[in-house]
């Protein structure tokens, strides 16, 4: 698989691609946003994306947000912010996975693995009422119109639609959406999950709360 790693530090970059590569991977490399953009356009089979948050001439979320216009790829966020309110907007701009710097590349690695894992994982086409959920162009239809979900909003829905019925906890949800020994909270799941009822607009009954214990995926209206 093909790998667009976007950072400004050159040793940051020869780092993260000589980890990347043993394990198989084919790397491009960018030192600034538009760069970035650049090689995603001229590389279409790109797979997962890296993207450092403080990059020049664009910064790393102008870049996710560019990517997200186009298609729901995996991206991975690096940064040296540390607030909560930095690695929500990262997820607000459909970041699927947000690493804080610094940071071990093996654990980069891991992730990178576990998250291409995840998204890969869905082959057959799926409709539920008015959802049509179509994994090997990563799409999702809602009564007939395309919504734009990030990668990790993709599987979350699919784990929900492969479960439907069952009520779910949380800690379930991120076992099995963002993957064993991921260091998230409560508070990952229900923000993805407010996001994506969100973009299921009047439609976001589809994801029921189950209080004191997690969510359900029902049947909709």
């Amino acid at each position: 698989m093909k790998i667009l790693f976007a950072d400004d530090e050159k040793n940051m970059q020869i780092l993260v691609a000589d980890f990347l590569e043993r394990e198989g991977y084919d790397v491009l490399l960018a030192k600034n946003g538009e760069e970035a953009i650049q090689k995603f356009c001229d590389n279409p089979d790109v797979s997962l994306v890296i993207l450092d948050i403080m990059m020049p001439v664009m910064d790393g979320l102008e870049v996710l947000e560019a990517i997200r216009e186009r298609c729901s790829v995996p991206v991975i966020m690096l940064t040296a912010k540390s607030a909560e309110s930095d690695e929500l907007e990262g997820f607000q701009y459909g970041a699927d996975e947000y690493i804080s710097k610094p940071f071990s590349p093996m654990i980069l690695v891991a992730r990178v693995n576990a998250l291409l894992r995840r998204s890969y994982r869905f082959t057959e086409e799926t409709e539920i009422g008015l959802l049509v959920l179509k994994p090997g162009s990563m799409e999702v239809f809602l009564n007939g119109r395309k919504l734009n979900l990030s990668r990790t909003e993709f599987n979350l829905l699919s784990y929900f639609v492969a479960n439907r019925g069952i009520t779910l906890t949380r800690d379930q949800l991120l076992d099995n959406v963002w993957g064993y020994g991921y260091q998230g909270t409560d508070r990952t799941v229900d923000t993805h999950i407010n996001r994506l009822r969100a973009k299921l607009g009047q439609e976001n009954e589809y994801i029921e709360t189950v209080r004191g214990y997690g969510y359900r995926f029902g049947a909709g209206k």
